[in-house]
């Protein structure tokens, strides 16, 4: 069976090695030599704009600009095709507001078991939404959310984890 991961990104800061926010590096460089030709990654917008604050927050400038370029490079290389991965739907204002409109009802739940004082974020819900879109338009894969965090990792149509 097919399998699609959306990248989260707490799983793109350790693809992407940067420093001090890269939590689970084994676990995830596991999963990803051992995935087949039939798991495809997608690299949702809000993961993209996440991963460039947390490069903004590096300590030196020194490493902010390494880590950006490289960065930089990389989100370049999904865009044109050149990487293992591809950008999600970027939404037209439509969908944008569709997203927007859903935020208040996520938000009002609490983000997972452990996070009872937080809601999701918008970000988060732009990458819920995008699940739902690509489960939509892929009816017989496996649609997941690959994320370390336990709020995001719960979304996955037959039960995949990795």
């Amino acid at each position: 069976m097919r399998e699609i991961l959306l990248i989260d990104t707490s799983v793109y800061l350790v693809l992407r090695r940067v420093p001090d926010v890269d939590l689970d590096d084994a676990a995830v460089l596991q999963r990803i030599d051992t995935m087949g030709d039939t798991t495809s990654l997608l690299l949702p917008m809000a993961t993209v704009w996440e991963t460039g604050n947390h490069i903004s927050r590096l300590a030196s400038g020194g490493l902010r600009y390494q880590h950006a370029t490289a960065f930089v490079e990389d989100v370049k290389a999904a865009i044109s095709g050149d990487a293992p991965y591809a950008p999600t739907y970027f939404p037209d204002p439509d969908g944008f507001v569709t997203w927007l409109a859903a935020f208040p009802a996520h938000v009002k739940a609490n983000k997972s078991l452990t996070k009872l004082g937080e809601g999701p974020s918008l970000a988060d819900v732009s990458i819920i939404k995008e699940w739902e879109r690509t489960c939509d338009l892929n009816q017989g894969s496996t649609v997941a959310i690959w994320s370390l965090d336990e709020d995001l990792a719960g979304y996955s149509r037959a039960g995949w984890r990795p």
